[in-house]
């Protein structure tokens, strides 16, 4: 059950990063973690932190090379 939900938050912060600005992503991200927090083993918390900080520095990183 522990890997249905960590693959699940994976793919929320997945779609998050597609079709969000980068503030907005991040606080859902933040929230994502702290609710996994609750839900997830120490391990697997662990790399669902580790992806989503990857992944906010990917969205930061592309949307600072935008053309405006």
């Amino acid at each position: 059950m522990n890997e249905v939900i960590f693959m699940a938050c994976k793919e929320l912060i997945e779609d998050a990063k597609m079709g969000c600005a980068d503030l907005v992503f991040k606080e859902i991200c933040l929230e994502i973690l702290a609710r996994a927090r609750n839900v997830l083993t120490e391990e697997q918390f662990r790399e669902l932190s580790q992806y989503a900080a990857e992944k906010m520095k990917e969205k930061s990183l592309s949307e600072a090379t935008l053309p405006m």
